[in-house]
């Protein structure tokens, strides 16, 4: 495995790698194998009830409320660091070949609390940061065991939309799980998975009747998928393997946003073709509106909650941004004419609301890009048709 090693102190990472060995333990896992506690990330191997085994690396740090001078009375932090503070920007690994699921948490071994982020958001990390969150937070994880918010940033904060999540020792292998399903979603559904992960992890599949028919016994006159075929089981089963694995559920539901909006904008009268793009980098969909220049249309996804007087945000803004270009992570007014903002996140409907790139604003911090602070109001259209008219003649 090719991810960086930072030698650290056994004497004060140990407490660490035991925390997370003993929940594992707890929760009914055998430890295979792991690391040592000299050298961090902990790279740890396990079988779990189920007698399946899992991979994870685990960049782990010591949470805390220790009062700061000039800082809240009700904050707790955890420190990302390792080594020397050097300037430098760190990668936080990701498995290529999906064996390992990369965890990035805050250990408050006194409450006996993790704290979880998502690592995509900090792939490309310096040394020391601080990540910060509540008192308040903590106190409903350790009442509930398992608790989820989006974090609160300093005022005049433009980074990223994050959604954090907490819990007890005995949810260590679910938060391991609900980090597998959660690698690559918007932070709308990653707060949707949280908030449900007992029902995707926990939910029986009911079979139908379709399901219990091998693919060479279907009534007369029915027509197998071509996949069905191919994987010898019916329509149905594949659609209860979905049901069933939370990570390939969750990766579908990008998909199926498109899916939507694809038949949305094909049945929106005056588009003459809709082609949906598939190429990395590209925005989804180039539509012809009445025989006009191609219009570049872009589908994210609104966060699952609200400001208190109940407008509604956009999760704007790229996963991954490039080490040489920080602002990278922001979209520029010249990607695509339109963005389209799905709300199934807030909403738990395939429903849309659209809005003219030009009338977005501008990045503050990085000239050239929009903000990735977008807020649903008056000016959003939930009709195509309008919004794709203005995208041609203005």
């Amino acid at each position: 495995m090719d991810y960086r090693r930072y030698p650290v102190s056994r004497r004060d990472k140990k407490p660490l790698l035991d925390y997370i060995l003993n929940s594992l333990s707890d929760c009914g896992c055998r430890i295979l194998k792991h690391s040592e506690p000299n050298e961090a990330p902990f790279r740890i191997t396990f079988e779990d009830p189920n007698g399946s085994r899992n991979g994870i690396l685990v960049y782990a740090f010591f949470a805390n409320s220790k009062t700061t001078k000039n800082r809240p009375s009700d904050e707790h932090r955890f420190q990302v660091k390792y080594g020397k503070k050097d300037g430098e920007l760190h990668n936080i690994w990701q498995d290529p070949y999906g064996l390992y699921t990369t965890l990035m948490v805050g250990i408050d071994t006194t409450r006996g609390l993790f704290v979880g982020v998502d690592p995509l958001l900090h792939e490309e990390t310096k040394f020391f940061i601080s990540i910060e969150f509540k008192a308040a937070e903590v106190e409903l994880a350790t009442k509930n065991g398992w608790h989820y918010w989006e974090r609160s940033k300093r005022k005049g904060d433009d980074t990223p939309v994050e959604v954090m999540v907490s819990g007890t020792r005995g949810r260590f292998l679910d938060y391991v799980r609900f980090e597998q399903a959660a690698l690559g979603l918007s932070q709308g559904h990653r707060l949707l998975l949280a908030e449900n992960l007992d029902h995707y992890l926990g939910r029986n599949i009911t079979h139908s009747l379709e399901a219990n028919l091998s693919p060479h016994s279907l009534p007369e006159g029915a027509q197998l998928h071509s996949l069905a075929d191919e994987f010898q089981i019916s329509s149905t089963e594949i659609l209860n393997l979905i049901e069933a694995a939370p990570r390939l559920k969750m990766a579908v539901r990008g998909w199926v946003a498109e899916k939507h909006l694809g038949k949305l904008l094909s049945r929106t009268s005056g588009v003459d073709s809709c082609e949906h793009l598939e190429a990395d980098g590209q925005p989804d969909f180039k539509v012809i509106f009445q025989g006009g220049k191609p219009i570049l249309i872009e589908c994210k996804n609104v966060l699952r909650t609200t400001l208190a007087d109940g407008t509604i945000r956009v999760d704007f803004q790229k996963t991954r941004a490039s080490k040489a270009d920080p602002c990278s992570r922001f979209y520029r007014p010249n990607d695509f004419q339109i963005l389209a903002a799905c709300l199934h996140p807030r909403l738990e409907k395939w429903e849309f609301s659209f809005q003219l790139t030009q009338n977005l604003e501008g990045h503050q911090k990085c000239p050239g890009h929009l903000t990735n602070l977008v807020r649903l109001d008056s000016s959003w259209t939930r009709d195509p048709t309008e919004v794709l008219a203005k995208a041609t003649f203005d």
